[in-house]
């Protein structure tokens, strides 16, 4: 593994002092801001020293400290290393001003660390719940929260380890505490209010006349959480001028079940299988931010022969994603079975490989702290030659013929959902979404993980920030892929597949670590914090379905609501990932 990027040396407190101090705690990085000087020292940040890109916005809850602390990581397009910085607050008020205003991209994760630790962030836009449904009582991530059916704090639980002895929750107290009500609830005199209206309230900013004055009314239209090309249960709710959409709010959390206050319960290697649940279509990449992440708490190196298998496994999973995405997105613009068929074909070849080597199709559960679980065979190696050198091009190239000139296909995508550079920075997309719009940021570039800096490839961009840019820039990246695979399996060497020997309890430093990579739909990252016990004091996700959904409304005013369908799945979400 190469040495992870050192956080970046920019003096911060020297250009404004007494505003800003350095982050003491040992373990710990970055700068601490004065919470009533946040705007101003997050604009310098991004204008002066030049993080045009906020990467990730994470709430932490300390309540030993009676603090609440919101931690910020940001890049530069340009290339280098995490930028982190601060802002505490009191815990029993934990108020602090929405850097919105400075970076859109952090609308929705705002949101998030509102809705799941009750920071309140002076002039948001639309601070409503946003995973939780609204009239949720409590924060669930706050420490003091404890959820239905709370047995213990951390796993593994006493009452079923290790005697086995265990008596299932919900027994001893059947359905009674499933939901937690406000104090002092009557259902026979409560009147609820309706969940709905904020939601629309937000929406209803504009209003049309026509051209002989005469004012013309809005609809407003919801598309999904059960329509077919949402690709899960998400929601948009749309507000229609005709057929022209004014405005769009993208609802989720249907499919949340808290992953984070999971992971704080799990120990650090039982997270492992938990994260192939996210993005269930790309495990092996899941797999290698969250380790990362953990590596660096450990200070260890990783094995490296298993770096070069995790690279194989990281290319091969971006290839089979984006084959999926394009056939997936053909299928959304009524193209039934062609597309999709070609490209299930190919991913079932690639997860033969995974299921040959990590015993699994799906969710692999196959990276470990400091390497992986098992080495690939002779046999999986010779299968991935093949597939890399004598199948996989050929089909990358029959799907371009087929579709890359297809009239149809290129009058639904060119020239709609236009999202420009400056834009695609300033609401934090990454991955696909950013480089389609002429910014040729990628992690495996911009900042080198695991073994990325030993490969020639290039970074795939196209200015046009349109849909057919975004298919176009996915269609190269196959190839990008497959080059890099080539030269790892090439270069792959003899050795061990892990640094030290497996364990299942692992020993963590205090401190925080923020790992991430180039995941096939953008920037995964983990941020963990550790208070030296077995368990993260601090999981979370930065996930890129749910980031890149930031632009949507974006993409889609002054277009028509046929053509929502597609410029959702032109950004490429999963469910599992989202809503976590």
């Amino acid at each position: 593994m190469t040495t992870p990027a050192s956080v970046s040396t920019v003096d911060l407190a020297a250009r404004f002092p007494g505003i800003v101090s350095a982050d003491s705690r040992p373990g710990y990085s970055g700068w601490i801001i004065n919470a009533d000087k946040l705007i101003e020292v997050a604009t310098a940040i991004r204008d002066e020293f030049g993080y045009d890109l906020l990467s990730s916005v994470t709430g932490v809850d300390y309540p030993a400290d009676g603090k609440m602390e919101v931690v910020y990581h940001a890049f530069k397009t340009t290339g280098g290393s995490i930028f982190v910085f601060k802002v505490q607050m009191p815990r029993d008020d934990p108020v602090v001003s929405s850097l919105v205003p400075v970076w859109k991209g952090a609308e929705l994760q705002e949101r998030e660390a509102w809705d799941l630790l009750g920071i309140k962030f002076t002039n948001h836009p639309d601070l409503r719940r946003i995973l939780m449904w609204e009239g949720f009582e409590g924060h669930p991530l706050r420490k003091d929260w404890k959820e239905p059916f709370y047995e213990e704090e951390l796993k593994p639980f006493k009452s079923r380890w290790p005697d086995g002895k265990h008596t299932i929750a919900e027994a001893k107290n059947p359905f009674r505490d499933n939901v937690q009500f406000p104090v002092g609830f009557d259902p026979e005199k409560y009147t609820f209010e309706d969940p709905e209206q904020a939601l629309y309230t937000s929406l209803r900013k504009y209003q049309s006349e026509d051209k002989d004055g005469i004012k013309t009314d809005h609809i407003l239209v919801n598309m999904g959480p059960q329509h077919p090309s949402t690709h899960g249960v998400f929601r948009a709710v749309v507000m229609l001028d005709g057929e022209d959409i004014v405005s769009l709010k993208p609802v989720m959390g249907y499919l949340h079940r808290n992953h984070e206050k999971i992971g704080e319960r799990n120990t650090f290697l039982q997270n492992m299988p938990y994260t192939d649940r996210l993005d269930y279509f790309n495990s092996m990449s899941n797999n290698f931010g969250y380790a990362l992440a953990v590596e660096k708490l450990m200070g260890i190196q990783v094995a490296e022969r298993a770096d070069y298998i995790r690279v194989i496994m990281a290319e091969l999973t971006r290839i089979q994603n984006h084959l999926i995405w394009a056939g997936m997105m053909l299928n959304d613009l009524g193209a039934m079975y062609t597309p999709a068929l070609y490209a299930f074909e190919e991913r079932e070849l690639i997860l033969d490989i995974f299921e040959a080597t990590a015993g699994s199709r799906m969710m692999c559960n196959y990276f470990r702290f400091g390497g992986v679980a098992r080495d690939m065979t002779e046999d999986a190696l010779r299968k991935t030659r093949e597939l890399v050198h004598d199948r996989l091009p050929g089909k990358v190239d029959e799907m371009d013929r087929l579709l890359t000139d297809n009239e149809v296909l290129v009058s639904r995508l060119k020239g709609m959902g236009y999202l420009s550079a400056e834009d695609a920075i300033n609401t934090s997309m990454t991955g696909p979404m950013l480089r389609a719009s002429g910014v040729p940021y990628d992690i495996r570039r911009a900042d080198p993980y695991s073994v990325y800096d030993r490969f020639e490839f290039d970074v795939v961009s196209r200015p046009e920030g349109d849909m057919y840019a975004r298919y176009l820039v996915r269609i190269e990246e196959m190839r990008q892929s497959l080059k890099i695979l080539e030269q790892a399996l090439k270069q792959i060497p003899a050795g061990p597949i892990l640094s030290g020997k497996p364990q299942y309890q692992v020993k963590i430093q205090p401190g925080e670590a923020y790992g991430r990579v180039e995941a096939p739909k953008g920037e995964l990252g983990y941020y963990i914090v550790s208070n030296g016990k077995p368990n993260p004091y601090r999981y979370h996700v930065r996930a890129p379905s749910f980031i890149n959904l930031t632009s949507l409304e974006m993409l889609c005013v002054g277009e028509k609501i046929a053509d929502f369908v597609a410029i959702l799945g032109a950004v490429d979400i999963v469910l599992g990932e989202l809503d976590r």
